[in-house]
């Protein structure tokens, strides 16, 4: 009979995304079939999954920790925020609505039973289901229609492991806290708690611990000091958005307000040539930059905006005046043509904007959605690359008729008359190992990794991490059956 267990968080990132990535890898190499499940999940970060739909990118990665193709059941529900108030809402991997806040509060619990569809198919197909949760169970105001923490650990009776965050401080305010706000009902579903992000020696902890098990009558798995290797697995979380101090050359990615499938980055930041900088709101972009990336948005029409209100639309000019190179995915791709229609108001309401004005294109925002993995070959170098289409959109105009990329021979993207400014829509091709070579010894330095080893390693290490720190054989014995009768 298939077994299962709830990591939940004292706090947002609390690092569940992590624990549970590495807890699959754990079980996988006892010999056990795994695999990762999150009923809801907030994020602009997703994956396509090989029939064309959309999960959180952290699903992607627990699925590769399990040795599994990722799929829409690891992912029910996926929220995709298009503004401050307002959500693309996908269900097993379709989008279904946008919604704002207050409606989709109302919604949401008749999606109760799309999750424990999925969640009772991964349970008839494997020996044990790790789900995360979402945020904190201790949001008690979220609590009615809650598919994300104990609403659906109740519903599909599933204990919990309760984890704080000890590196932002007071965790045990965290965690005690959190039993004292819960319902008893919902305090009846935590197994167990354990500690994350420790730096230092743990023992000096050791009364903190014999603390909160006194406040609250739960045993503890553990406590789990930092995992340095952390930054060579792909971040879903836009707070885990960092740059990597590197080599010589240097790409500057301009923080999109509306930031979306950034793990374009992932590959070049593992590159020991490159230095991947970030440039955050209120910072221009860097003046030495070899390459500055766009990088995908959720919101182009209104990341166009927010990148004129940074001024890096003077601060691109210049960096092309100086003779420096500019790529942009998807989003980013969309905001260096000429102009950007969304007649329908997909994006909010209808308009017609200028974009950067870089590439000789236009941009007509369309409502079917294009999502599908996809196989490319880059033009300059002949490179094979693989990557994922996720967007609305259709791009036409004279620079296309210079296209960065085939595919199945037919153009994809766009080059300046120059050269020097290109753009496509497909996500993940720095990937591709040849590819990605080719690319930086364009840029004057050279690639020095293997990308899908090095998060194979990665994984491997923060399984053997979790088995060092955490008494896995207590987890395990605290998962209980799924009954899915």
């Amino acid at each position: 009979m298939t077994k299962a267990i709830m990591i939940q968080g004292a706090g947002s990132n609390v690092g569940k995304s992590m624990l549970v990535a590495g807890l699959c890898r754990a079980f996988k190499r006892r010999g056990l079939s795994v695999a990762p499940f999150k009923p809801q999940n907030m994020s602009n970060n997703a994956a396509v999954t090989p029939d064309g739909g959309e999960i959180g990118r952290a699903q992607a990665l627990q699925a590769l920790a399990c040795g599994l193709p990722p799929h829409v059941d690891m992912n029910p529900v996926l929220l995709k925020p298009e503004s401050e108030t307002g959500a693309q809402v996908i269900v097993q991997g379709k989008r279904i609505d946008t919604q704002e806040a207050h409606a989709y509060g109302k919604k949401k619990e008749t999606l109760i039973g799309p999750v424990l569809d999925s969640f009772h198919r991964l349970a008839r197909a494997h020996d044990l289901i790790i789900v995360e949760g979402a945020g904190s169970p201790a949001e008690v105001n979220l609590r009615k229609g809650d598919i994300a923490n104990m609403g659906f650990a109740e519903a599909a009776g599933v204990p919990v492991i309760l984890f704080g965050d000890i590196d932002r401080g007071g965790v045990i305010a965290q965690l005690v806290g959190t039993h004292v706000v819960l319902p008893a009902a919902d305090r009846a579903h935590i197994r167990a708690f354990g500690i994350n992000k420790f730096r230092g020696d743990t023992s000096l902890f050791a009364d903190g611990m014999t603390a909160i098990t006194d406040h609250t009558g739960w045993p503890a798995v553990g406590i789990l000091p930092w995992f340095m290797e952390a930054w060579r697995l792909p971040a879903e979380d836009v707070l885990d958005l960092h740059g990597r101090p590197g080599g010589h050359i240097k790409i500057a990615v301009p923080k999109l307000s509306r930031i979306a499938n950034f793990d374009d980055l992932d590959p070049l930041s593992a590159e020991p040539d490159v230095t991947v900088e970030i440039i955050e709101h209120g910072h221009p972009l860097t003046a030495d930059a070899d390459l500055v990336l766009i990088p995908g948005t959720k919101s182009t029409v209104a990341d166009t905006a927010y990148f004129r209100a940074q001024g890096w639309d003077i601060d691109l000019k210049a960096h092309i005046r100086r003779g420096g190179l500019v790529l942009g995915i998807c989003g980013g791709y969309q905001m260096l043509g000429q102009m950007i229609h969304d007649d329908q108001g997909l994006e909010g309401p209808p308009s017609v904007i200028e974009g950067l004005g870089h590439l000789n294109t236009t941009t007509h925002m369309q409502s079917q959605k294009r999502v599908k993995i996809t196989n490319a070959q880059h033009i300059v170098s002949g490179c094979a690359v693989s990557g994922y289409e996720i967007h609305l959109g259709d791009t036409t105009g004279p620079d296309t008729a210079r296209p960065w990329l085939t595919i199945d021979g037919n153009p994809e993207g766009a080059t300046s008359s120059d050269g020097r400014i290109m753009g496509c829509y497909i996500h993940g091709l720095f990937a591709s190992d040849a590819f990605r070579a080719a690319f930086l010894r364009d840029l004057g330095g050279s690639s020095k990794t293997a990308y899908g080893d090095t998060v194979e390693n990665a994984l491997d290490a923060l399984a053997q991490h979790i088995e060092t720190h955490l008494d896995v054989d207590l987890i395990a014995s605290l998962a209980e059956t799924v009954d899915y009768s």
